[in-house]
C-alpha cells in the first residue's frame, strides 16, 4: 500500500485553494490540477508499506495540541504550483515527532526537507504568454485538530486519496488517557 500522513484541509482553506486554481484557469494555464477531495498537507510520505494498522498505532503515541495553520502564499517548484504556509513551530515539531517515531520503528519514509505546501497544479502549460509570478494571497487559517493516515492509489483520472484512519490532538481525545 502506498501511504502518507497528512493534515486534511478544512472547507474554507480548500475554497481558497480552489479560488487560486480558478485564477490560473482564467490565465489559460492547463495542467494537472489537484481535485478538491485531494487537497491536503503531507507531513510524511511513507510510500509502499503493508501494515497501515501499525502506523496508526504509532501515530497514537504522538502528542500534540491543536494549533493554528495559516495558508498565506503561492509559489512554484519547477513544474509544480503550490500554496504555502506561515512558519509554525507547532507544525515543524509535529513533523519532527512523526518522522522520529517512523524512524525508530524502521518504517521507511521520504526524508527530504519538509516544506509545508499544498499542491495546486502539476505540469503547467502556459498558453497565454508568460507564467504568473508567485506571490502572497489573502491568508486563510484553520485549527489543526487531527492527523490522518492516507492511502494513495492511481485511478482512471489521476490519484485517489483515501483516509484509512486519523488521530486527534491531545485535547481532542478527551480525558481517557
Amino acid at each position: 500500500m502506498r501511504l502518507f500522513i497528512a493534515i486534511l484541509l478544512d472547507q474554507e482553506m480548500k475554497e481558497q485553494a480552489l479560488d487560486i486554481q480558478d485564477d490560473f484557469r482564467q490565465l489559460q494555464i492547463r495542467g494537472n490540477y489537484t481535485t478538491e477531495e485531494n487537497l491536503h498537507l503531507t507531513l510524511a510520505f511513507i510510500g509502499e508499506y503493508g501494515d497501515p494498522d501499525r502506523i496508526l498505532e504509532l501515530l497514537q503515541e504522538i502528542r500534540f495540541s491543536p494549533f493554528p495553520l495559516v495558508m498565506d502564499r503561492i509559489g512554484c517548484f519547477d513544474d509544480l504550483w503550490w500554496a504555502g504556509f506561515e512558519k509554525s513551530e507547532a507544525l515543524n515539531n509535529l513533523v519532527k515527532n512523526i518522522r522520529h517515531v517512523l524512524s525508530d520503528e524502521g518504517i521507511p519514509f521520504d526524508r527530504k526537507r519538509f516544506r509545508a505546501h499544498v499542491t495546486l497544479l502539476r505540469k503547467p502549460e502556459y498558453l497565454k504568454g508568460q507564467r504568473p509570478v508567485p506571490g502572497n494571497m489573502e491568508p486563510v487559517s484553520m485549527r489543526v485538530r487531527r492527523i490522518s493516515l492516507m492511502h494513495s492509489t492511481r485511478g482512471k483520472h489521476g490519484m485517489i486519496y483515501t483516509q484509512l484512519g486519523s488521530v486527534p490532538a491531545r485535547e481532542e481525545r478527551g480525558n481517557h488517557e
